[in-house]
C-alpha cells in the first residue's frame, strides 16, 4: 500500500512552453512526482480543485532590487517576496546595490542571513563585478552567488562603472567559473556628459532624463560587452533591454556564438514617451522608457528569441522619492514583481503573445540561462513544485495603494488587466492561497545557488589574460 502524497491538484489547465492540456499534478516532498489523469495518480493528503484555472510554472524574475540591507524604508526581503508571491513569482534574483554593496564574502554572508530569515519565495543573490570585488571573486562564489552584476552605467546607488580595461580583466577572471555576468549596458561617460549639460541648461522635466540616455548608450555598451565576452569566453546577460536599436548588436553577437542572453520588462513593451505627462517622475527608470516605435520591435524580438526572457527590474521607492519636481532628484525605478504576470497575461488575452511562449519567457528561459533547469522553470516529474495558478479571465484594475511592495508609486496605476494569481506554490508549499499570503511561509525561501549547475565554462584567449601575461614564472 503506497503512502499518500502531499498534494494533488486536479482539473487545471497545465501550461508548458510546448502545450496546454487538462491534467492533474501530484506533489510530494516539495517536488512534482507525476502529471496525468487524476484517476491514475496516488491518493493525497490534500486535493486542490483548480477547475477553471491555469497552472503555470512559477515565474523566475532574474532582476529585482529588494533594498535590504540599507534601504528598508523602500522594501525589505519580507515585503518584496510577499509581492513576488502575489505576482506568481517563485524565484527572484536580487541585485547587489544595497548598503553595503555586495562586493565581499562577509557582506554576502550577511545578506544571505537576512534573506533566509524573511523570504517567502526562493532567491539568488548577485555580487557586484567591479574594482571593489576583483580580489574577492573566488570567495564570493564559494559564499553562494547566482551570478555577477557589472554596472557599465550609473544607476541608483551610484556603484562605480569599471573602465573597459577593468571590464576585460574582470571578464577574464569570471570566464573560467562559468557563471553569467549580468550587465547594466549603458555607457556611463556619455550619460554623465549629457546629464551635466542638461542640468546646466535648466532642463529638469521628465523627458530630459530620456534625453540624457539616448539609445546609442545601449548600442555602444552591448557591442562593447559582447566583444569582451567573445574574446574571453565569458557568459553575459543584457539587463532591461529598452530600445529597438540594441537588438542589432545583440542578435549579431548571438549569431557569432557569444553566450549572451537578454531580458526586457513590461514597462518597455507597454509604456512610452506618451505616458510621461501622466506619470511624471514615477516613470523615471534606468534605462528610460522610450519612444513608441520601440515597442513592436521588442515584442518581435521576444517572439524570435533575440530577447530570451521577461524580468521586471523591480525597483521600489517611496512616493515622496518619486514625486519630486526636478527629474534629476527623482529616484530611478518602480515596483514590478507583483504586476509582471497580470500585465503579460493581459498581452496574452490581447493576442500579443501566446500563453505557452509567455511561460517560456517567464520561467523556462531564465532557469536555463542560469543553470537551474529542469529543477526550476519546468512542470516535469522531479522538478521543484513551483507553481502559479491563475484565473486567466479575472479582470481588474491595478491600484498602487493595494500593491504588497512597500512602494506605492508606479506607472501602472489605473491600468486595466486580465489575469490574476490565485495560488502561488513554492516547493510544494502554499505561499499564496486563495489570494491571501500565508504568513507562516516567511523565512521558508531558500537560496538557489546550491542547485545551480551551469554548463562547463569555455574560456578563450587564456594565454593572453592579464594574469597570464604578468605572471613571473622565472623565465
Amino acid at each position: 500500500m503506497h503512502d499518500k502524497i502531499d498534494l494533488l491538484i486536479i482539473n487545471g489547465l497545465v501550461v508548458t512552453p510546448q502545450a496546454s492540456f487538462e491534467a492533474a499534478i501530484a506533489i510530494t516532498d516539495g517536488k512534482i512526482v507525476a502529471i496525468g489523469d487524476a484517476g491514475c495518480l496516488p491518493e493525497a493528503e490534500e486535493i486542490l480543485d483548480a477547475a477553471g484555472l491555469a497552472i503555470l510554472p512559477g515565474a523566475i524574475d532574474v532582476h529585482v532590487h529588494f533594498r535590504d540591507p540599507g534601504y528598508t524604508h523602500k522594501e525589505d526581503w519580507e515585503s518584496g517576496t510577499a509581492a513576488a508571491a502575489y505576482g506568481g513569482v517563485t524565484t527572484v534574483f536580487d541585485m547587489p546595490n544595497t548598503i553595503p554593496t555586495v562586493a565581499t564574502p562577509d557582506v554576502l554572508a550577511q545578506k544571505h542571513a537576512i534573506a533566509a530569515s524573511k523570504a517567502h519565495v526562493d532567491y539568488g543573490l548577485y555580487a557586484v563585478l567591479g574594482e571593489e570585488s576583483i580580489d574577492h571573486l573566488e570567495g564570493l562564489i564559494e559564499a553562494g552567488i547566482i551570478g555577477f552584476k557589472c554596472y557599465m552605467g550609473n544607476t541608483f546607488g551610484r556603484i562605480p562603472s569599471p573602465s573597459t580595461g577593468a571590464m576585460l580583466e574582470l571578464f577574464e577572471r569570471v570566464a573560467p567559473t562559468g557563471l553569467r555576468i549580468s550587465l547594466h549596458a549603458e555607457t556611463n561617460s556619455v550619460m554623465e556628459r549629457r546629464e551635466t549639460r542638461l542640468r546646466a541648461a535648466g532642463k529638469n522635466a521628465p523627458l530630459d532624463h530620456l534625453a540624457s540616455r539616448p539609445a546609442v548608450v545601449a548600442i555602444e555598451a552591448v557591442e562593447r560587452a559582447a566583444t569582451l565576452a567573445e574574446w574571453t569566453g565569458a557568459r553575459i546577460h543584457v539587463l532591461h533591454i529598452s530600445s529597438k536599436d540594441e537588438l542589432r548588436p545583440l542578435a549579431e553577437a548571438k549569431a557569432r556564438g557569444v553566450d549572451v542572453t537578454g531580458e526586457t520588462g513590461p514597462h518597455y513593451l507597454m509604456l512610452s514617451t506618451d505616458d510621461y505627462a501622466r506619470f511624471k517622475g514615477r516613470i523615471r527608470v534606468n534605462p528610460p522608457v522610450r519612444e513608441p516605435d520601440n515597442q513592436q520591435p521588442l515584442w518581435a524580438a521576444l517572439e524570435s528569441g533575440v530577447i530570451d526572457m521577461i524580468a521586471t527590474d523591480h525597483a521600489p521607492h517611496s512616493a515622496e522619492e518619486k514625486d519630486r519636481p526636478v527629474i534629476w532628484d527623482v529616484d530611478c525605478g518602480f515596483p514590478g514583481v507583483e504586476t509582471q504576470m497580470p500585465l503579460m497575461l493581459t498581452a496574452v488575452a490581447e493576442g500579443r503573445i501566446s500563453l505557452n511562449h509567455y511561460v517560456k519567457l517567464s520561467s523556462e528561459a531564465p532557469a536555463k540561462a542560469f543553470g537551474l533547469y529542469p529543477r526550476k522553470g519546468a512542470l516535469l516529474p522531479g522538478a521543484d513544485a513551483d507553481l502559479a495558478i491563475v484565473d486567466l479571465n479575472a479582470a481588474w484594475t491595478i491600484d498602487d495603494a493595494e500593491l504588497h511592495s512597500r512602494s506605492k508609486a508606479s506607472p501602472w496605476q489605473g491600468r486595466d488587466v486580465k489575469g490574476r494569481v490565485i495560488h502561488t506554490i513554492v516547493r510544494g508549499r502554499f505561499v499564496l492561497r486563495d489570494g491571501s499570503l500565508q504568513a507562516e511561509t516567511r523565512g521558508t525561501g531558500r537560496s538557489v545557488h546550491a542547485i545551480q549547475q551551469m554548463p562547463a565554462p569555455r574560456p578563450r584567449n587564456v594565454d593572453k589574460t592579464l594574469v597570464a601575461v604578468t605572471r613571473n614564472d622565472g623565465a
